[in-house]
């Protein structure tokens, strides 16, 4: 049913004149979707059994597994995945000289294959290779996708086909709490990781529904350094800005959410809650969090189509901000109903997350076709390598305060300081895709 009312929703917002969906659209757009959702299924998947995984990963490698200890390897891990989709700009160039699908095809299976051998890891370095490795095939999903619905979808319904797509990265986090709820809690983190490999079975779909999209095909221009397009004299301003505004998207979802099953856990094991129902509550979180997203995709394109590009991310930056500080910084650390508050404020959390929307909408409209893919993977990976220090900090600082609100509300930091960074990005709202 959701999957029917967010394409019928797409007819309606916003779009001029209804333009019909070929069949390579369709099937692309499932296909993009599908390989997003799987992809954060795959990301938070960690986020979930993070405790219980170094729990007992860390004796086996010689290392205690004392509470500052999971902390602090919680948060390198999460840190080391970050530099593995930062090093996921290498499908750039490949995505813009070999095909959108083709790309698509090879990052899904990066990403199944290395959170597959995730599950048979036997210390705390073996599971920390696979996670760099799988974050590289994680990061191109999104990039790959973004960009084959960008380009192959109709003017007119676009910028919704946009919004529509990122609802699949929360979709995925849903998966992932509803696998930890069914099997997480039952049968132990590895079958986890184990499931990772289910999105493999999309590559098979992929190539036998998908073709390039025209407009990729139609190009004829193939650059030899498509990275040096990017800071060309007409395109550096721009690539700079938008680079820092999802580095501070980045820090808000991998600095803070990430942090959400722990949070609770922590929640409630102050309220004296049996272990089985702090497994469970974090499962119901995550699902909070991931509706918030979904609905806060939905009206995306209607509002950045009315107040422009800049001012749409704008608002969701502030909603971020908010949300971090009262959720971690404030209802984290009540006496009475912290539960039920922290939950409240996870929704809205949620909604401030679909900021990444605007980047699946906004970033391929300042790009031609011959650099977009490079663009796209670039821009959503570089700033992976800065955030992954800050979410090692924010391990770090769990380490040093023995609570995770203090930290985590810290992050609300940067989305007020981007603010003063946006009246200075490119306003693309009106214009067409540049071909």
């Amino acid at each position: 049913m959701l999957f029917r009312s967010c394409v019928a929703l797409s007819t309606s917002i916003p779009s001029p004149s209804k333009v019909a969906l070929t069949p390579n659209q369709v099937r692309g757009f499932w296909a993009s979707w599908g390989g997003w959702a799987l992809d954060g299924m795959d990301s938070f998947i960690f986020a979930l059994v993070m405790v219980p995984a170094l729990r007992e990963l860390l004796p086996k490698s010689g290392i205690a597994a004392t509470a500052g200890n999971v902390g602090v390897y919680g948060g390198l891990l999460f840190a080391l995945f970050l530099v593995g989709w930062g090093m996921a700009i290498i499908w750039g160039p490949v995505a813009d000289k070999f095909g959108r699908v083709r790309t698509l095809m090879l990052t899904i299976l990066c990403y199944s294959l290395f959170t597959l051998l995730a599950a048979f890891g036997q210390n705390v370095w073996q599971v920390a290779a696979c996670r760099v490795l799988a974050g590289v095939g994680i990061g191109g999903e999104w990039a790959m996708g973004g960009t084959f619905v960008a380009e192959e979808w109709p003017e007119q319904r676009r910028k919704m086909g946009a919004a529509l797509m990122h609802t699949g990265y929360y979709f995925g986090f849903f998966l992932a709490a509803l696998a930890n709820h069914f099997i997480g809690e039952t049968h132990g983190w590895r079958p986890m990781f184990a499931l990772g490999g289910a999105p493999a079975l999309l590559v098979g779909f992929i190539l036998y529904g998908v073709a390039e999209p025209k407009r990729w095909k139609a190009s004829v221009k193939r650059v030899s350094s498509p990275f040096a397009e990017l800071f060309r004299p007409e395109y550096r301003r721009r690539t700079l800005l938008n680079s820092l505004y999802v580095l501070i998207s980045i820090i808000g979802l991998w600095a803070g959410t990430v942090y959400v099953p722990a949070s609770v856990a922590e929640i409630a094991a102050r309220n004296h809650l049996p272990g089985a129902l702090a497994a469970r509550l974090a499962s119901y979180a995550t699902m909070v969090l991931s509706l918030g997203t979904i609905l806060g995709c939905l009206p995306l394109p209607w509002i950045a189509e009315r107040i422009g590009r800049g001012k749409t991310l704008g608002i969701y930056f502030l909603c971020m901000a908010a949300s971090i500080a009262s959720s971690f910084g404030l209802a984290f650390y009540l006496q009475q109903d912290a539960m039920t508050w922290f939950f409240i404020g996870l929704f809205f959390l949620g909604v401030g997350g679909a900021n990444f929307a605007m980047y699946t909408l906004w970033l391929p409209e300042q790009y031609p076709t011959e650099c977009r893919g490079s663009a796209f993977a670039f821009i959503t990976s570089v700033g992976r390598f800065v955030g992954a220090g800050f979410t090692f900090l924010v391990g770090a600082g769990v380490s040093h305060f023995h609570t995770i609100g203090i930290p985590v509300a810290l992050t609300a930091i940067p989305f007020l300081l981007g603010l003063f960074l946006l009246p200075f990005g490119m306003e693309t709202t009106g214009q067409a895709l540049p071909d």
